[in-house]
C-alpha cells in the first residue's frame, strides 16, 4: 500500500446525520492511507466524494443538489469526478446514477473497503458499475443474536476492529458509533430497508476507537446509532449500554459522554439509573417520541402517549433536575385527525422539551404509510407544519428562560465571530449541531478560554433557544 501523495485529491462532502459523519471519516482515513490527499473545498479536490443522505424528502432533494453542483465544478477543469456514496446511494443506487448522468459512480456500502481503486479507475477514465440496491434487512439472520457471526460478510460502515478512521475537523467532541441498522418497522421510516438490520458493535471496538478519539483531544463522545436503547440485545445483554458507559467516561481525557436516539418503548429504568449516577455522562435525554396520539402512534406502528411519554419525562427529572430533553415529531401522517394534532399541542406544552424538531409527513419509498388510506392534501401538512412549529418556537424559548440562574458547564468550541470577548459552546443539556449553544462572556482581563476547555458559570439569559452565561 503506498504512503505517498501520488493518487490524487479528495473532498469528502457530508450530508446528513452524525452517522454519516463517523462515515466519512473512515472513508478519509482509507483514502489518506491508500496516498490520497485529503482537502476541504471540492472546487480544489480532483475527485469530490458526496456522502448524501436519503432519510425524507427534504433531505434526498439536498443531497441531489449537491451532486449538481459539484458536477458543476468539473466545468472549472479542476475537478474531474463527482461520485455519490451514502444513504441516498445506497438507497437507490443504479436508479439514481441514471438520473444523474453527471455523476461519475453511484456506489453503495459495500465499496467503501475499496474506496481507493473505484476513485482511481475513475480518474483513469473507466466508470465503475452503479450500486444495486437490495433490501439490506435480508443480508442477517432474523434472530440477533445468530447477526455477530454473520456480520463480518456484510459491509458495516463505522464497525471494523480496527480505527481506520481521519477526523475532518477539528471539534472537541465526536461522534462515536455504537450500532448500525434498526429492527422497528416504524411505517413512516425506510432506514432499515437500506442499513439493515440492527447490530451492535462489540465493547472492546468501540472503546478502542473511544481512546483513539481522546488521544486526538476530543473531550466528549456523542454515542450514535439508530436506536442506542437496543444496543448489545444481538450479543446476548441488553443491559450492555449500562456497563459501556462508566468505562467510556473512564478513559483519560474525556469528560463527557453523551447518548442520542433513545426509543422511549425501549428505554429502561436501569439505563435511566445509569446515565444519572454516572458522574461524565451528559443529563441529555434524546427521546424519539414522533407524535403524542396513542391511536395515531399505532398507526404508525409505534408505542406510547402522552401519559407515557410524560411519566418517561417525569422519571428522567425526578432523578436529575436539570437534565435536558429533545426530541423530534412528524405531523400530516395518514390519517391524523384535529384532535390527534391538539393531543400532540397538549404533550408539547406539558412536556418542557428543550429542543423538537418538527417535520412534516412525507411518503418513503416502500414504507407502508406510502400504501395507507388518509392521506393529508399537502396544503394541510404544511399548514400543520407551520402551526406546530411556531408552538414549539415559543415552548423552547420560554424554556430557555426557565434556565436563568441554573449553574453550568460548558464545553467551548470556538470564538464568537462578531466578538472576540465571547466563547460559544454547549452545556451538558445541550447536544451538538440543533440544541442551541452558550455564549459565555469572557471578563477583561483574561485570555478567551480555547476550543476544548471548560468554563463553569450561571445562565444569565437567554435568546431563543440559546443561553447567555456569566463565568462564575
Amino acid at each position: 500500500m503506498t504512503t505517498s501523495a501520488t493518487r490524487g485529491s479528495v473532498a469528502l462532502v457530508t450530508l446528513g446525520c452524525t452517522r454519516n459523519e463517523v462515515d466519512s471519516e473512515e472513508l478519509a482515513g482509507r483514502l489518506a492511507a491508500d496516498g490520497w490527499t485529503l482537502v476541504d473545498d471540492a472546487a480544489e479536490a480532483d475527485v469530490a466524494l458526496v456522502n448524501t443522505c436519503g432519510f425524507v424528502e427534504q433531505a434526498k432533494k439536498d443531497s441531489i443538489d449537491t451532486l449538481l453542483e459539484a458536477a458543476d465544478l468539473k466545468e472549472t477543469g479542476r475537478t474531474r469526478a463527482v461520485v455519490a456514496v451514502g444513504c441516498l446511494a445506497e438507497r437507490y443506487g443504479k436508479t439514481l446514477a441514471d438520473e444523474l448522468p453527471d455523476a461519475d459512480a453511484v456506489l453503495g456500502f459495500d465499496s467503501y473497503a475499496d474506496m481507493s481503486s473505484h476513485l482511481r479507475t475513475i480518474l483513469d477514465g473507466g466508470r465503475p458499475e452503479s450500486h444495486v440496491p437490495t433490501d439490506r434487512r435480508r443480508l442477517l439472520p432474523l434472530s440477533p443474536v445468530a447477526r455477530p457471526a454473520a456480520s463480518d460478510a456484510v459491509a458495516l460502515p463505522g464497525h471494523g476492529a480496527e480505527v481506520v478512521r481521519t477526523r475532518l475537523g477539528s471539534a472537541p467532541w465526536a461522534p462515536l458509533k455504537i450500532a448500525s441498522g434498526c429492527d422497528r418497522r416504524c411505517a413512516f421510516c425506510a432506514i432499515p430497508m437500506f442499513r439493515g438490520s440492527f447490530v451492535s458493535r462489540r465493547p472492546t471496538d468501540v472503546l478502542a476507537e473511544a481512546r483513539w478519539l481522546a488521544g486526538q483531544g476530543v473531550r466528549e463522545l456523542f454515542l450514535v446509532s439508530e436506536n442506542s436503547t437496543s444496543y448489545g440485545k444481538d450479543l446476548g445483554d441488553l443491559t450492555l449500554l449500562e456497563s459501556l458507559l462508566p468505562e467510556l467516561t473512564a478513559i483519560e481525557g474525556v469528560e463527557r459522554v453523551r447518548v442520542s436516539y433513545l426509543q422511549p418503548a425501549e428505554v429502561r429504568p436501569g439505563l435511566l439509573e445509569t446515565m444519572a449516577a454516572t458522574p461524565g455522562v451528559s443529563p441529555w435525554y434524546d427521546l424519539s417520541f414522533q407524535h403524542a396520539s396513542t391511536p395515531l402512534l399505532r398507526r404508525m406502528r409505534r408505542f406510547g402517549g402522552t401519559e407515557p411519554f410524560l411519566g418517561l419525562l417525569e422519571g428522567v427529572r425526578a432523578r436529575q433536575p436539570l437534565a435536558g430533553a429533545r426530541s423530534n415529531v412528524i405531523v400530516g401522517f395518514p390519517g391524523e385527525t384535529e384532535a390527534d394534532v391538539a393531543e400532540l399541542e397538549r404533550f408539547l406544552t406539558a412536556a418542557r422539551l428543550d429542543v423538537v424538531g418538527v417535520f412534516g409527513y412525507s411518503d418513503e419509498d416502500g414504507t407502508e404509510g406510502e400504501g395507507l388510506d388518509g392521506h393529508l392534501p399537502p396544503e394541510v401538512v404544511a399548514e400543520r407544519v407551520e402551526r406546530l412549529s411556531a408552538l414549539v418556537e415559543e415552548l423552547i424559548a420560554q424554556r430557555a428562560l426557565e434556565r436563568v440562574g441554573e449553574p453550568v458547564t460548558v464545553l467551548v468550541e470556538e470564538t464568537d465571530e462578531d466578538d472576540e470577548r465571547v466563547v460559544v459552546g454547549r452545556a451538558d443539556h445541550q447536544g451538538p449541531d440543533v440544541d442551541g449553544v452558550c455564549h459565555v462572556r469572557v471578563p477583561d482581563g483574561l485570555d478567551p478560554p480555547a476550543p476544548g476547555s471548560f468554563v463553569d458559570g450561571v445562565v444569565v439569559g437567554a435568546e431563543g433557544v440559546d443561553l447567555l452565561v456569566e463565568p462564575r
